[in-house]
């Protein structure tokens, strides 16, 4: 009789349907398996902390000079060494920290902003505007991202804003070329028929039907994009075109630092690592994002 009971129970057990994990449970799940992705986190963390606390915990003045101390090696009292000026590496890089991330932010978050609009509405309406909306980006995309970033700050002039502006509109067209491949794919679906059968406006089903639908490839771009967004601020200002002296910023130090790369390398080592490790650091955590959102990895 007991076994008979325990059977029954086992049986009802094996029938009962277990919950379905939430959306997040699952990202987070699937995150969780993405070590360099989560290395990667930690390290943008850092970096996130250090941009938002650099003038407190910068040991010295970033712009002041130190004529006493004249391309000196790593030290106790410098850790990365000092520039041509004797100003202190380390502070430089920690102040230039802000700028690369609020540069690359803001450049990137405008020109997803334009993109994701041109790109929703290009590939729901279609037509002529879709094929003019193509065309302009198939134009832009002739020109090399950096040659088209020097154009526009040759005309603009030289100076961190119109970097964030020749950044933004390099970025405009890679945005919508996205979006619109997303929007085509989700527009035909059936629920959006439903919604256009029930007479709700164009604008809010591309709002708040299709838009969602894009936001998880929207977002692994973003994150992506940050880093090269960072390089090409980086590019401009090594050339002179951004940063202006004597901004702490990686490219404009990695300028100064080319012409003691047999006397004094150090100058220019540790803003060109600077440079690298946030890229880096961007480019997998979103590799590890881009994973962690396609629903086509089975668990």
């Amino acid at each position: 009789m007991t076994q008979s009971v325990t059977s029954v129970s086992t049986a009802q057990d094996a029938l009962t349907p277990v919950p379905a994990d939430s959306p997040i449970q699952q990202f987070i799940r699937r995150f969780s398996r993405q070590k360099l992705a989560i290395a990667a986190f930690f390290v943008l963390a850092v970096l996130f902390l250090v941009s938002i606390t650099g003038p407190v915990i910068s040991p010295y003045d970033p712009i002041k000079p130190d004529y006493n101390a004249l391309l000196q090696p790593s030290s106790a009292q410098h850790l990365l060494g000092t520039d041509e000026f004797g100003r202190d590496i380390l502070s430089r890089i920690i102040h230039g920290t802000r700028i690369s991330i609020t540069v690359s932010l803001s450049s990137v978050f405008l020109g997803s902003l334009i993109g994701t609009f041109f790109g929703l509405t290009a590939g729901y309406y279609g037509g002529r505007y879709d094929s003019l909306v193509m065309r302009t980006c198939d134009v832009m995309f002739a020109f090399p991202g950096i040659l088209q970033a020097i154009a526009i700050i040759a005309i603009l002039g030289p100076g961190l804003h119109n970097v964030v502006v020749a950044v933004a509109i390099y970025t405009i067209p890679q945005f919508v070329r996205i979006i619109r491949g997303s929007t085509l794919a989700l527009k035909n679906m059936m629920y959006i028929e439903a919604a256009r059968a029930v007479g709700i406006p164009d604008r809010q089903i591309i709002w708040k039907h299709i838009f969602p639908g894009t936001f998880s490839v929207a977002l692994v771009y973003f994150t992506m994009r940050i880093g090269s967004a960072i390089l090409i601020a980086a590019s401009l200002s090594f050339l002179g075109l951004g940063a202006q002296p004597p901004m702490p910023e990686w490219g404009a130090m990695l300028s100064s630092g080319r012409d003691y790369l047999m006397s004094a390398s150090h100058v220019a080592l540790y803003p060109g690592l600077a440079i690298l490790i946030t890229c880096l650091a961007f480019n997998l955590f979103g590799d590890g994002l881009r994973d962690a959102l396609d629903r086509k990895i089975v668990d």
